[in-house]
């Protein structure tokens, strides 16, 4: 995976960093919708290579979290075992090892790693920019934060790979889970759900508390950071933050936390009969359903719970999580001053790849980018010329 394309840069079609065995090729690691994955998988092997760790989010037994960067690396991640070779990039793919949990069809994930032809690890990946549009008027950069979008396939994901980790374990951890789930008669009553709130989040903790020692990487995360609103790179403008899957399902769970208490303070509990149930409680729910299947009987229907559960709820999307809540889980150094410079790209990018770049025309960035000048005033110098 060493960096000799650019040797001869004219001989080499356009390509990215590492990205040589794949189910993307060509065209197909430029597209709107394709870069955006096949970007970070690329400044990962980089980062590898250069032994530079991501920013690891993980959690403790306290149900904190810590954003640390000598805690993992790559090769931790990808588990190269000391060798980079034969890594296989598998984009929007099913990871075929957690099929037999499934009674249903598996959903694909954002990227599947394969070594030697032996499946290694699911990742989420999510692209995101910094500062986002909650943080960018914030003067103190350390304050600023990225959005982040989790969708239902990164929650299943996340709890199929929980159990995963944890199948030994079964008979003890369904005793636990046991007492809430069997309480609840219809997991798709938004009213059952909102009264059994307090022990649905109340028993995640408890679980967690229990089992944060078996979290697995599984959220890549990688940052592009721009001076505020503008879409001009920072000197230092990249970076990867990695989440495990119990510090992503930890966020979920404390922001419905925020959320009851929010509902408290302004007494929605108190007057109302129905208790809403946010995406937060619903996301939560579909946890501890998912897992107390898994740990029960072995298999679970993923679409049932993560697209049946709506709960009053639109199901394009688990939840969205802006820059002001997110900075406190990432805070680390290298949010405010990301480890790679803006000139990574050179390294990244070979064969001309960026000249087939192909980003999405949008009205109001033609305007606010090369039409502005057009609102400026100007002398009227036309308006009494017969004059």
């Amino acid at each position: 995976m060493s960096d000799t394309n650019n040797d001869n840069p004219s001989s080499v079609k356009p390509n990215l960093y590492g990205i040589s065995k794949s189910n993307r090729h060509g065209l197909a690691l430029w597209g709107k919708n394709q870069f955006n994955s096949t970007f970070p998988a690329s400044l990962a092997c980089w980062m590898m290579d250069q032994n530079i760790n991501p920013v690891y989010i993980n959690l403790n037994e306290d149900l904190s979290t810590c954003a640390s960067d000598a805690s993992l690396s790559f090769h931790d991640i990808f588990k190269t075992e000391g060798t980079k070779e034969d890594l296989e990039f598998l984009f929007e793919s099913p990871y075929a090892p957690y099929s037999e949990y499934a009674l249903d069809k598996l959903d694909h994930i954002d990227l599947v790693i394969k070594k030697s032809g032996n499946y290694v690890r699911p990742l989420e990946v999510k692209l995101t920019v910094l500062p986002d549009n909650a943080t960018e008027t914030k003067k103190d950069q350390s304050m600023w934060g990225t959005e982040l979008v989790i969708r239902p396939d990164s929650t299943s994901y996340a709890s199929l790979g929980i159990y995963h980790s944890l199948k030994h374990k079964a008979k003890e951890i369904k005793e636990l889970l046991e007492p809430v789930a069997e309480a609840i008669n219809n997991w798709e009553n938004e009213v059952e759900i909102g009264q059994h709130r307090d022990q649905i989040i109340g028993i995640l903790d408890i679980f967690q508390q229990q089992y944060f020692s078996f979290q697995e990487p599984f959220l890549l995360q990688p940052i592009w950071k721009t001076q505020g609103k503008s879409p001009e790179l920072s000197e230092n403008a990249f970076d990867i933050f990695v989440w495990s899957d119990m510090a992503l399902c930890r966020l979920i769970i404390n922001q419905e936390r925020k959320e009851s208490k929010r509902r408290s303070t302004q007494k929605i509990q108190k007057n109302a009969k129905i208790i809403p149930v946010s995406r937060y409680l619903r996301a939560s729910a579909r946890l501890l359903r998912c897992l107390y299947e898994l740990f029960s009987k072995e298999k679970t229907n993923i679409g049932r719970i993560f697209r049946g559960m709506q709960l009053g709820n639109q199901t394009d999307k688990e939840c969205s999580l802006n820059g002001s809540v997110t900075n406190s889980y990432m805070k680390h150094p290298r949010l405010l001053n990301p480890c790679l410079k803006k000139e990574v790209l050179r390294h990244i990018i070979l064969g001309g790849g960026e000249k087939i770049l192909s980003p999405e025309r949008r009205f109001d960035a033609s305007i606010f980018f090369t039409a502005r000048h057009l609102f400026e005033i100007e002398p009227a110098d036309d308006v009494n010329e017969d004059n």
